[in-house]
Parts: structure tokens; C-alpha cells; sequence
């Protein structure tokens, strides 16, 4: 269940960091909001998680989740340049974040 709580913060993490680009410096009241949210329930369910995996394992597949979501909806959503080694790159830290799950047992 940890690693369902650990996927869970993860989209989290990638809503609150998404949302930063709408808040517009936090001067945007719902959108601000709907971010500081995003926050604390990434956080929350990170340390749901933690209670079980590893501290390394979960933050590194936390952030890592968070990086590969937010650079693709980056490209998705604001048009950010989809060079084949940013690709390749996000790619890598798929295979990471994989290889921490598999290592885990």
C-alpha cells in the first residue's frame, strides 16, 4: 500500500508544481490555493509512505515522479521544447525510478 500512497503523492507533487505556472507569483487567489493544497497533500501522503519504505527509496521516487509529470506536461501544456535528449533524459529517470522499485523488493 505504501507504494500506492507513494504514486499518489507523486501526482500530487506534479499538480502543485504545474500550479505554480497558474498562481502567477501567488497572485492569483484560486489558483493559489488549489497549489498550497496540491502541497500539503503531496507531503502528507509522502510521509504515509515513509512509514514503510525507506527514505531514500521514497523521496527519490517522489521527486522523481514529480520531475517526469511536470517536464511532460511542461511540453504538453506551455509548449516546452521536446528535444530527443530531453526526452531521452526523462526517460532515464523513468528507468530510475523503476529500478528503485524493483531494488526494493
Amino acid at each position: 500500500m505504501a507504494w500506492t500512497w507513494l504514486g499518489l503523492a507523486g501526482l500530487f507533487e506534479i499538480g502543485w508544481a504545474i500550479g505554480l505556472k497558474y498562481t502567477d507569483g501567488f497572485t492569483r487567489p484560486i489558483p493559489s490555493i488549489l497549489t498550497a493544497v496540491s502541497m500539503v497533500i503531496s507531503v502528507v501522503l509522502l510521509g504515509v509512505a515513509l512509514k514503510t519504505l525507506p527514505v531514500g527509496t521514497g523521496y527519490a521516487v517522489w521527486t522523481g515522479i514529480g520531475t517526469v509529470g511536470t517536464a511532460l506536461l511542461g511540453i504538453y501544456l506551455f509548449s516546452e521544447p521536446a528535444t530527443v535528449m530531453r526526452l531521452v533524459c526523462i526517460g532515464l529517470i523513468v528507468s530510475g525510478i523503476l529500478g528503485l522499485k524493483l531494488a526494493s523488493g
